[in-house]
C-alpha cells in the first residue's frame, strides 16, 4: 500500500480509534501454493491485544496455503467515497478541468498467522468474538460439550494473528488547502450517497487535526 506523507497515520493511537468504531471486516490475505495465485478471504474479526482473531469454514482452501506459509496479511478499509473532479478544481481552473481520485481509511495488518484447532481454544476464540460482536450476552453459551456450539466447532479452524506490522492510510486530500477541503466535506455531506457522510467526517476530523499541510 503506498502511502504519502499527508496521507499517513498521525499516530498509532488514531488507527486504533478508527478499528475500535466498528471497522471489523477485512480481508486476509495469504500466499498462494506454488504456481497458484494468492488467496483472499473476506471476513470479520476481533482484537485480542495486539492480536487479531478469525474463525473460518474447515472446508476452506486457505488452510493448506497459510500452513505453507504462515506469513499473511490483513486489510480493513473503509470510509471512502468518490472525489468528482470539479470538487477538486483548482481556485481560478475551469470546473472540468479538475482530477477525480478517491477517498478512503485504510489499516493493513502483517501478522503470522498460529492455526487453532483445540476444541477447548476453539471455544475460547469464538467467546472472545461474541464479546465483541454480542457484547450483551443474547447468545448460548459456547461449550465444548454443550450444544449449538460444541457440535458446530468441528466444522471451523480458528486463527490467531500475531500482528508484526501496521500500515495505516487516511487519504482525504490533507495536502491540500483547508478552504478545499471543507468544501469537498460540505459536498460530501450534501450529496449522502453510500459512506459520503462517515468520509466526510474523517475529512473534518483530520483537518481540525492536521490544519494547513505542512511537509
Amino acid at each position: 500500500m503506498f502511502i504519502q506523507p499527508w496521507d499517513a497515520g498521525l499516530d498509532e493511537a488514531e488507527w486504533q480509534t478508527w478499528i475500535a468504531e466498528g471497522h471489523d471486516f477485512g480481508q486476509l490475505s495469504v500466499n498462494g501454493l506454488p504456481g497458484h495465485p494468492p488467496i483472499v478471504v473476506p471476513t470479520h474479526f476481533s482484537c485480542d491485544g495486539r492480536d487479531l482473531l478469525v474463525h473460518l469454514a474447515r472446508p476452506n482452501p486457505v488452510w493448506k496455503a497459510i500452513e505453507h506459509d504462515p506469513n499473511v496479511v490483513f486489510t480493513v478499509i473503509g470510509d471512502y467515497a468518490f472525489i468528482p473532479g470539479p470538487w477538486r478544481a483548482k481556485a481560478g481552473t475551469p470546473p472540468h478541468e479538475g482530477v477525480p481520485t478517491s477517498y478512503y481509511a485504510a489499516v493493513q495488518f502483517t501478522c503470522r498467522a498460529d492455526i487453532v484447532d483445540d476444541p477447548e481454544a476453539k471455544a475460547e476464540l469464538l467467546r472472545r468474538q461474541l464479546a465483541h460482536f454480542q457484547p450483551d450476552g443474547d447468545h448460548a453459551a459456547v461449550a465444548v460439550d454443550q450444544p449449538p456450539y460444541g457440535r458446530m466447532l468441528s466444522g471451523i479452524r480458528g486463527l490467531r494473528l500475531a500482528v508484526t506490522e501496521v500500515r495505516a492510510k487516511f487519504k482525504y486530500d490533507d495536502h491540500k488547502p483547508v478552504e478545499h477541503r471543507t468544501a469537498v466535506a460540505d459536498h460530501l455531506t450534501a450529496r449522502g450517497q453510500g459512506l459520503d457522510v462517515p468520509t466526510a467526517h474523517q475529512q473534518r476530523r483530520r483537518l481540525d487535526r492536521i490544519g494547513p499541510w505542512k511537509p
